[in-house]
């Protein structure tokens, strides 16, 4: 029997082993589309909450009313245990 040279197909069957399966980079592709569609629903939208601030904002001092994002004036909330 005589050795056969390297033909073209062997280096393809390399390459096909270093990929990762099909169904993975389709996967792949669809968590990304997903994600990047719920990113522009969401940013379209806005805030769910009326008086919502963006994360941009920091201290309280808005002249709105707003608290800063804090707990102090929810009611049921004291500090401390003198129930």
């Amino acid at each position: 029997m005589a050795d056969t040279p390297l033909s073209p197909r062997s280096t393809g069957a390399a390459r096909r082993r270093l990929l990762p399966p099909p169904a993975l980079c389709g996967f792949l592709l669809l968590l990304v589309l997903l994600f990047s569609v719920s990113y522009a629903v969401g940013s379209a939208a806005g805030p769910v909450a009326p008086g919502m601030h963006g994360t941009g904002r920091t201290g309280g001092g808005d002249g709105g009313g707003g608290n800063g994002g804090g707990m102090d004036d929810m009611p049921a909330m004291s500090h401390g245990s003198g129930e």
